[in-house]
């Protein structure tokens, strides 16, 4: 059996890299930055490229030394760190671009080639120069990786050759001064950075040979960050060196300077053509494997994810890039197409930096042999989308729209892979890190954010308990249900997978649940009570079904006093099976002199109730029982006031029983007959009455329809309803 052909680190990762580096850009356009920044502005431009290509270069190297990197370069990674959504999405950006820039790269081939043998020089003519030259380096590929990873071997001596021709070559040139600045006649910088920044773009060619590599952890990093900084090196120096060969009005006009200045021209042809058909190459190579990589994963259709022979050349993905590359040159309008492809590389590279930022400060188990400082992620990212921003912010927009509704897509395919992304770690750690300030800092009198542990039963009726937890949790509120199975032996607990429910009901609604056994149905309550939650968002309030036909149970008398003495706020729903909730458009809630606390309690709740959309429109009424015969204004204002500060719009009304003397229950049921939700507080009553008010609660609930029961814990405001004094 053959031996699967794997690369090492020069062949697989360097050479690509470099030659993709050292292309196009540095021969036709590299004097024309010079001519137009002049010295220092071209190496500030160089530097600045560079921290965009230094910075993803180090986080992608990081990266790569502490995941398996397996076929797919960017791709791989940034979908096992990421995830599928963002990984694809980048991924297919990225094989488009890869694809389109191989375009661009023949297209320069063939403007040089045909005008170095007097061919056309019509768009037709580079049509057909650089749809030949397509159709050779295709075959070259599908003949094999390896003939054509050794080709660059050649390519590499001739731009090497190319470069000491240029350096030995005439002085014919020489200015009298350098220009260290731009002058007043040079094209704006930002052009000029537009139209180098492609140079810099070509070290991820290496990556996209991951699967192809002996040992990618050990390749990746050290081909990637020598091609970089050989590239920065030579970009700099050959910088330094025309600005003072050449004067910046030939550097400005001339875009073959280096070939006339060169002491042997051909040899600078050799080096134009091998550049750019290197990167091209680079592009067929890297690119199916991109492809490839994600058909395996099924992010794209799967005849992509098929290869032949002993290193499963991936041919079908390779036909794909043939298509793209082959539009984009029939296409001819390349300047279009090299803005997006930018824009397509820096998105790329943007979410290369965030992931490693990300898995480097979230990630406890990102353990990388090759560590560098976290800022070097989050500063390569900002400088990716400052430098597209600042480019094309019509290409940026383009780009990242194309991304996102790729991701979009992804995210609705819900494709599944054996990994777990990043961002499980990233809201582990803001979600330990926000605990923590909240135990840190404790707010005495902050406002009510419920935290409900919620027993809601089993009973057909269980999703209208389950949908008003919701709602008077509010937006930001936590409603944990617990499903408690009475089992009398209990001899082995529920495993802690088998604790977690996950039916859909509790995911709509966005409610967390839980079942576990118990002995005993009152005692499990009250061990939830007691121990359920951590610092920080501790549960503060319990809610449940009225207790009907349990007004004689000692165990759940016991179980109410110990809540009690919990300091839990208390709901109990009577549901009108009948009415249910009737239309969701009339709420009142009855006050007493005794429901101080209870009545702060019923306006947050209120204001939950209207925030939900199921109850937006709802008429809502506050209902005061004025016993005392107190003056209606006095009651009126400052019931008033008290409404306002908790910013709630409520009817009040005031129903004078000074005289009648009704029993407050029976006042209820004159009112509040029709009306969909009722809130009612629970008085304060020692625990031996509790049979008793259970009892005359129970004939209430016979006349009215469903009713919500409110016991307000003492961390509430006393409001003072006691009017009395005001006589």
């Amino acid at each position: 059996m053959r031996k699967i052909q794997k690369f090492g680190t020069f062949a697989g990762v360097f050479t690509p890299s470099i030659l993709t580096i050292l292309g196009v850009i540095m021969y036709m356009r590299l004097g024309w930055v010079v001519g137009n920044a002049g010295l220092i502005g071209t190496i500030i431009i160089i530097i600045i490229a560079h921290i965009i290509s230094v910075t993803t270069g180090l986080s992608i190297s990081s990266v790569a030394t502490d995941k398996k990197i397996g076929a797919g370069g960017v791709y791989y990674v940034l979908s096992r760190s990421m995830g599928i959504p963002i990984g694809g999405s980048i991924g297919i950006a990225l094989y488009v671009g890869t694809a389109l820039s191989i375009a661009l790269y023949l297209i320069g081939f063939a403007e040089s080639f045909n005008g170095y043998f007097g061919f056309g020089m019509a768009i037709n003519d580079f049509r057909i120069t650089g749809t030949i030259a397509l159709v050779s380096i295709t075959i070259l590929a599908l003949i094999s990786t390896s003939i054509a990873l050794k080709s660059q071997y050649i390519i590499l001596t001739a731009i090497a050759i190319s470069i000491i021709s240029i350096v030995f070559g005439t002085r014919d040139f020489v200015p009298e001064t350098v220009n260290l600045l731009a002058t007043k006649d040079s094209v704006p910088m930002e052009i000029v950075f537009a139209v180098f920044f492609p140079a810099v773009t070509g070290f991820t060619a290496g990556i996209a040979m991951s699967g192809d590599l002996k040992d990618p952890k050990r390749s990746i990093p050290k081909g990637t960050l020598w091609a970089i900084g050989v590239g920065l090196l030579v970009y700099i120096l050959l910088a330094i060196f025309i600005s003072i060969s050449v004067d910046s009005e030939t550097l400005r006009t001339d875009y073959n300077i280096l070939m006339k200045m060169s002491l042997f021209a051909p040899a600078v042809v050799a080096g134009i053509w091998g550049a750019t058909l290197s990167s091209a190459l680079g592009g067929i190579l890297g690119g199916p494997r991109i492809l490839q990589a994600m058909s395996i994963d099924k992010v794209t259709p799967t005849l992509f994810s098929k290869g032949k022979g002993q290193n499963n050349e991936p041919v079908y993905a390779l036909i794909m890039v043939f298509i793209i590359a082959e539009a984009g040159i029939l296409i001819g309008e390349l300047d279009v197409i090299a803005r997006v492809v930018s824009m397509f590389y820096l998105t790329a590279y943007g979410f290369i930096n965030i992931a490693f930022f990300l898995e480097n400060w979230a990630n406890p188990d990102f353990q990388p042999t090759f560590k560098i400082k976290r800022w070097i992620g989050l500063l390569g990212f900002f400088a990716c989308f400052a430098v597209m921003f600042k480019l094309d912010m019509l290409a940026m927009i383009a780009a990242l729209t194309i991304v996102g509704s790729l991701y979009l897509w992804l995210q609705r395919k819900e494709v599944k892979i054996q990994s777990n992304d990043v961002w499980r770690s990233v809201w582990e750690n803001v979600v330990n890190k926000g605990l923590k300030k909240i135990n840190a800092n404790p707010e005495e009198n902050a406002s009510w954010n419920p935290n409900i542990i919620l027993f809601s039963g089993r009973s057909e009726h269980q999703k209208y308990l389950l949908e008003l937890s919701k709602t008077v949790s509010g937006r930001t509120g936590i409603v944990t249900n617990f499903k408690l199975i009475l089992d009398k032996e209990n001899k082995k607990p529920l495993k802690k997978t088998e604790q977690i429910v996950t039916d859909e009901i509790f995911s709509e609604l966005g409610i967390f649940a839980r079942q576990m056994k118990v002995d005993n149905i009152y005692t499990g309550i009250k061990n939830i009570a007691t121990t359920f939650g951590f610092s920080g968002v501790e549960p503060n309030t319990i809610m449940m079904g009225w207790p009907k036909g349990l007004e004689g149970s000692k165990e759940y008398a016991e179980m109410t006093e110990e809540l009690l003495y919990l300091d839990y706020n208390l709901l109990y729903l009577d549901f009108d099976k009948k009415a249910k909730f009737g239309n969701y458009k009339t709420v009142d809630l009855w006050w007493r002199e005794t429901d101080s606390k209870n009545a702060e309690m019923m306006l947050n709740i209120a204001r939950f109730i209207i925030a939900s959309p199921q109850w937006q429109n709802t008429k809502m009424r506050v209902l005061f029982v004025n016993n005392n015969n107190i003056d209606t204004k006095i009651i009126y204002d400052k019931i008033d006031n008290l409404v306002k500060d908790l910013r709630v719009k409520i009817e009040i009304v005031i129903i004078n029983n000074a005289i009648q003397q009704l029993a407050f229950y029976e006042i209820i049921k004159q009112n509040s007959n029709t009306t969909d939700l009722t809130l009612i507080g629970i008085p304060n009553y020692k625990i031996e009455l509790q049979a008793e008010f259970i009892v005359k609660t129970n004939y209430l609930f016979e006349a009215i329809g469903s009713t919500l029961l409110v016991k307000a814990a003492n961390n509430f405001n006393i409001l003072d309803l006691d009017f009395t004094k005001n006589k």
